[in-house]
């Protein structure tokens, strides 16, 4: 995906958002750690200048509710939580740059409702590369890309790698 293809990609799933919730009120947008927080930004501003009304947004770090913490590392590194917002009642949207097995979405769901008890959680993923081992699926899909376990997704966005675009590469023994 090129630049403008994320950004079309972006419009798209910020409408279709508004449109599954009757707008943006009681919406709040979850960026998980790292490349769903600029996503998260990114929508909640389109989503201001559709429904003229500002939607929060916030930071999910989830490194200590994975599954797969004892490969990290003996001190792996915890980013800043912070929704800045009460999620309690509140139609919460996680927003991930690419969905694959499903246990970012997990761990993002157990540190989620650490903060509060939304009424209702609804995934956001640019990229679903399926392969999944959990049972989840997205609300809101920007692209579906069929991938085989030897290839990765690399997303690649201008608030952290100073370019968006969207990659499928081989994996590299």
């Amino acid at each position: 995906m090129s630049a403008s293809e994320i950004e079309r990609t972006l419009v798209r799933l910020a409408h279709e958002i508004i449109e599954k919730n009757n707008g943006a009120v009681d919406l709040g947008l979850v960026g998980i750690r790292r490349r769903g927080v600029p996503l998260a930004e990114r929508l909640g501003a389109t989503i201001q200048r559709i429904e003229k009304k500002a939607v929060p947004v916030g930071t999910l770090d989830i490194t200590l509710y994975r599954d797969d913490l004892s490969t990290l590392g003996a001190k792996p590194v915890v980013q800043k939580t912070d929704i800045g917002f009460p999620v309690t009642g509140k139609n919460i949207i996680l927003v991930d740059d690419v969905l694959y097995t499903g246990r970012t979405v997990r761990a993002a769901m157990d540190a989620l409702f650490r903060q509060g008890r939304p009424k209702q959680v609804q995934l956001c993923a640019l990229i679903d590369r399926g392969h999944r081992e959990l049972p989840l699926e997205a609300s809101f899909v920007g692209r579906k890309v069929q991938t085989t376990s030897q290839e990765i997704i690399e997303v690649k966005l201008r608030e952290i790698d100073d370019v968006d675009k969207v990659l499928l590469v081989e994996k590299t023994s």
